[in-house]
C-alpha cells in the first residue's frame, strides 16, 4: 500500500481537498486504485451535529456516516464509495482510546497520547485503507490521507506525530507528503515567506514535504518557485504552481 498524505499550512481552507481528490484522479488515470481519507483534528464525532455556516455543507455516505464534504469530493472525483470509518476526527479516536482504556485492554498501563493515541491513529489508517471502495471488491493501490486544519495549531499535533511515525511504519518508499501552501500577491509581488515559515514549521516537526503545492491567485513566476524550492529544501520540479482557477474540475488539468 502507497500512502499520499497532503496537508496545509498558512490558512485553513486552502484547498487541500480539491488537491487530494485531484491526485487521486491522476494516480486513478494510470491505472490505479485509490482510497481515501479525510482527518479532521475536531473534538466532534462527525459533521453531523455542526452547523453548515460553521463547517460547510455535511455529506452523508451510502452507510449514513454524516461527514465533511471532502469526502463528497473523494467520491466525485474518483468514483468510489466511502465508509464512515474513512473520517477519522479527534473525538472518534479517544472515544475509541477511552473505551479500550476502560475495558482494561492497556493491562495498567499510563495511557497517554504518545504511544496509545498515535499508535490508534496509526491503526485505524492501516485498517481502513485496506477497505474495498470500488465494484471490483479488490484491495486500493494508494491511499490519500488528507490531514484537516493548520500544520502548526495545537488541534492537529498527534496526528502529525501519528503520521511522523507512521513514514517508518510503512516505509519511506511507501510515504509521499504534499504540502499546500498559500503565495500571497502584495502590491503585485509574490510573497514566498509565508510558505517558508510554514515548511519550516513542518520539517520542525519530522515531516520533510516531497512536494509542495503554492496556491496563488496568479501563476507563479520562475523567480518565486526558485525561491522557495531553495529555502524550503526541495527541488524546483517539486513546487506544484496551482493557480486560481474558474472551477475545482480544472485543478486535475493544472496538475
Amino acid at each position: 500500500m502507497k500512502y499520499v498524505v497532503v496537508s496545509g499550512g498558512v490558512i485553513s481552507g486552502i484547498g487541500k481537498g480539491v488537491l487530494a481528490s485531484s491526485t487521486g484522479l491522476l494516480l486513478k488515470t494510470l491505472g490505479l486504485r485509490v482510497t481515501s481519507i479525510k482527518i479532521d483534528p475536531y473534538l466532534n464525532i462527525d459533521a453531523g451535529t455542526m452547523s453548515p455556516l460553521e463547517h460547510g455543507e455535511c455529506f452523508v455516505l451510502d452507510d449514513g456516516g454524516e461527514v465533511d464534504l471532502d469526502l463528497g469530493n473523494y467520491e466525485r472525483y474518483l468514483g468510489i464509495s466511502l465508509t464512515r470509518d474513512h473520517n477519522i476526527t479527534t473525538g472518534k479516536i479517544y472515544s475509541a482510546v477511552i473505551e479500550r482504556e476502560r475495558k482494561g485492554d492497556y493491562l495498567g498501563k499510563t495511557v497517554q497520547v504518545v504511544p496509545h493515541i498515535t499508535n490508534a491513529i496509526q491503526d485505524w489508517i492501516e485498517r481502513v485503507s485496506k477497505i474495498p471502495v470500488d465494484n471490483s471488491g479488490e484491495e486500493p493501490d494508494v491511499c490519500i490521507i488528507e490531514l484537516g486544519g493548520t500544520v502548526g495549531d495545537i488541534e492537529s499535533a498527534p496526528f502529525v506525530e501519528a503520521l511522523r511515525q507512521f513514514q517508518f511504519r510503512v516505509g519511506h518508499e511507501n510515504f509521499a507528503l504534499i504540502h499546500v501552501s498559500l503565495v500571497p500577491v502584495i502590491h503585485g509581488e509574490q510573497k514566498t515567506k509565508p510558505s517558508q515559515a510554514a515548511i519550516k514549521d513542518l520539517r520542525s516537526l519530522g515531516l520533510t514535504p516531497d512536494m509542495i503545492g503554492c496556491r496563488c491567485a496568479t501563476a507563479l513566476e520562475k523567480p518565486t518557485i526558485d525561491k522557495i524550492a531553495m529555502f524550503c529544501h526541495v527541488g524546483p520540479e517539486q513546487v506544484l504552481a496551482i493557480r486560481d482557477v474558474n472551477s475545482t474540475y480544472h485543478v486535475p488539468l493544472l496538475l
